[in-house]
C-alpha cells in the first residue's frame, strides 16, 4: 500500500490528471492483479450476509416500494430482483436500487470502521447487477467486487466526511463504479469519468442519519448503487465528469470537507498488490448499528452481575466520540429517547439498545423493535437512566490503525439504588475477527438460515447457499443463481405503498 496525498488545488496550478485521485483509483481497479483465494472466500460470506439480510427484510415497506420501481422496468437480459423468479429480468440500475434497498434496511450486514464509516457489503448489489445483465462469470464478479471493498475501505481509512456533515455515501459512488470497471475490464480513462461522476451525484447531507431518521437511511446507498450504474454507463458513451473531482477548487475537498487547506493520505494498491481491503471488515451479529455490537455483547454480560434492573439507579457508557455523538446522548437528539421513534431510530439509539440488551439477554431484528417493546415502561424507564460520554481513550482506540489495538465499544459504570457500583467493559464484539466467537463461513451460513426463515423455502435456502459457495466457479451467464425467489403468499404480506409515477 502506498498513502496518495489529496488536497485542493487552484485552478491555474499544474496538476497533471496522472495526479488526480480518480487516476489513481482508475489505475487501481484496472490492475489486472489475481484475487487471492482468501479474499475470493470472504467475498462469498458477503453474498451470502447480504441475501440473508436482504431476505429479512423483504417485506418490509421500504424494499417492497423500491421492488414495486423495479418492476416497472423490465429489461433484457437485465438483472434480477430478490423475492422475484430469476426469469424476470430488470433494468440493472433498478435491480441494483431494489436490491440495495432490501440489503440496507435492516443494518444487519458488513461494517469498516475509520477515519470515515461505511457498510461495504453495499458495494455487492450495483455491481452484482452489472455482472448478470453483461452475462459475466463468477469469477469477474469476484474481481469486481474486491475493487468495490478495495476502493471503500480505502477512502474510509484516508477521508473522513462525517467531520463535515457528509454522509458516508459519498465513498460508495466512487468504489461500486470502480468495482463495475473492473467487472467490465474497462480502460483507466473510462473508469476515471466514471469515478468523478459518481461521486459529484452522490454527496449528500448526513440529516438522513440524524434527527427523526426516516426510510432514507436505507435508500441512501441504493442510490449511490444506481448513480454508479448510470455513470459507467454514461462514461462508457463518451460524458466525461467534473475534474479533478476531489482535488478542483470547487471539487469535494475545498467545498464540501476541509477546504483549501487540508490534506489527506488515502492508502492504496501499487501496481500488482492484491486487493485484500475486505479482509479487514467484520459484520454484524445484531441489527443494530455497528458501534452498538459490543455494548450488546456487554450488556448480555453483565445483566446476571446486576440482578434486579429495577435497582438500577443510573449507567453511563464510557465510549468514543463518535458513538457519543451519533448513537448516544452526545447527539443532542431527543428522538434517541422518544419511545414512539422509528425503528431507523431506535438503531441509532445505544442507550435504548443496552436497555433492551439488558433486560432480553439477546437481540432480534424485529421483535428487539417492536413499538411494544420499545413502549414498555420498565424499558423506557431504565432507557432514560443511561447516557454516553466521551472517552478519550475509546476515541484513541477508535481511530488506531492496528487493528490489535482498535476498539468500537465501550466501559459500563452502572450505579445502584444501594450505591453499589459494577462496571465492565468490552473491546469489541463477540463477532468481531479479535471477538469472542468470530465469524466464519458456518456463522454466516447460520446467519443466513436464521433470517431466512419463514420467507424461504428450505429447498430455496439450500440451492442459494450451493451456488453462493459456488461463485467463483460460475460460467458466463449463470449469476442469476446468486437471488432467491419467494412465494407469492410472503409477497402478498408486503404492506400497501400507494401508488408513485412509475
Amino acid at each position: 500500500m502506498k498513502p496518495h496525498i489529496v488536497r485542493a488545488h487552484a485552478a491555474a496550478d499544474d496538476f497533471p490528471r496522472a495526479e488526480h485521485l480518480a487516476t489513481r483509483i482508475a489505475e487501481v481497479a484496472a490492475d489486472p492483479v489475481a484475487v487471492p483465494d482468501e479474499v475470493a472466500e470472504m467475498i462469498v460470506n458477503r453474498i451470502i450476509d447480504n441475501a440473508g439480510v436482504a431476505a429479512a427484510a423483504l417485506v418490509r415497506r421500504p424494499p417492497t416500494t423500491a421492488r414495486r420501481q423495479a418492476e416497472a422496468h423490465p429489461h433484457r437480459p437485465g438483472a434480477t430482483v430478490f423475492g422475484l423468479p430469476a426469469t424476470q429480468r430488470f433494468s440493472p440500475e433498478w435491480a441494483a436500487w431494489a436490491n440495495g434497498v432490501a440489503v440496507r434496511e435492516l443494518d444487519f450486514h458488513d461494517t469498516f470502521l475509520a477515519a470515515e464509516y461505511s457498510h461495504p457489503g453495499d458495494n455487492i448489489p450495483p455491481i452484482l447487477a452489472v455482472a448478470q445483465h453483461a452475462g459475466r462469470s463468477g469469477s469477474e464478479l469476484i474481481r469486481g467486487l474486491a475493487t468495490g471493498y478495495e476502493i471503500q475501505i480505502d477512502l474510509v481509512r484516508g477521508m473522513c466526511l462525517h467531520e463535515y456533515k457528509i454522509d458516508h455515501v459519498a465513498h460508495l459512488g466512487p468504489s461500486a463504479a470502480a468495482g463495475i470497471g473492473t467487472l467490465l475490464g474497462l480502460d483507466t480513462e473510462t473508469m476515471y469519468q466514471a469515478v468523478g461522476q459518481a461521486l459529484h451525484t452522490t454527496t449528500a447531507t448526513r440529516q438522513s442519519r440524524k434527527g427523526e431518521i426516516s426510510s432514507w437511511k436505507a435508500f441512501a446507498p441504493a442510490f449511490a448503487g444506481k448513480m454508479a450504474v448510470e455513470a459507467v454507463d454514461r462514461a462508457m458513451r463518451g460524458e466525461g465528469a467534473p475534474a479533478p473531482i476531489w482535488e478542483g477548487e470547487d471539487g469535494v475537498i475545498a467545498r464540501l470537507l476541509g477546504g483549501r487547506d487540508a490534506e489527506y493520505a488515502v492508502p492504496l494498491p501499487v501496481p500488482g498488490e492484491p486487493k485484500r481491503a475486505i479482509l479487514d471488515s467484520y459484520t454484524k451479529e445484531h441489527s443494530a448499528e455497528y458501534q452498538s455490537q459490543a455494548p450488546i455483547d456487554l450488556a448480555r454480560r453483565m445483566r446476571s452481575r446486576i440482578g434486579d434492573l429495577d435497582q438500577v439507579a443510573s449507567i453511563v457508557l464510557h465510549t468514543s466520540h463518535h458513538t457519543h455523538v451519533v448513537i448516544g446522548s452526545g447527539s443532542g437528539d431527543p428522538q434517541k429517547y422518544d419511545p414512539n421513534a422509528s425503528r431507523e431510530t431506535l438503531d441509532h439509539s445505544v442507550p435504548y439498545i443496552f436497555a433492551v440488551a439488558l433486560q432480553d439477554g439477546t437481540w432480534h431484528h424485529e421483535r428487539s423493535y417492536g413499538p411494544e417493546r420499545a413502549r414498555r415502561p420498565d424499558t423506557v424507564a431504565l432507557w432514560h437512566k443511561i447516557r454516553t460520554v466521551e472517552d478519550p481513550e475509546w476515541t484513541r482506540r477508535y481511530h488506531s490503525a492496528d487493528p490489535a489495538d482498535q476498539a468500537f465499544g465501550a466501559r459500563a459504570e452502572v450505579t445502584l439504588v444501594s450505591g453499589e457500583t459494577i462496571v465492565d467493559e468490552l473491546a469489541v464484539a463477540d463477532a468481531h475477527p479479535l471477538g469472542a466467537r468470530p465469524f466464519g463461513r458456518e456463522q454466516y451460513i447460520a446467519k443466513f438460515r436464521t433470517l431466512t426463515e419463514g420467507v424461504l423455502e428450505p429447498a430455496e435456502q439450500d440451492r442459494f447457499l450451493a451456488a453462493a459457495q459456488h461463485t467463483p466457479r460460475l460460467r458466463p451467464g449463470d449469476l442469476d443463481q446468486l437471488t432467491f425467489t419467494v412465494s407469492p403468499e410472503v409477497l402478498a404480506t408486503a404492506p400497501a405503498t400507494g401508488k408513485g409515477i412509475l
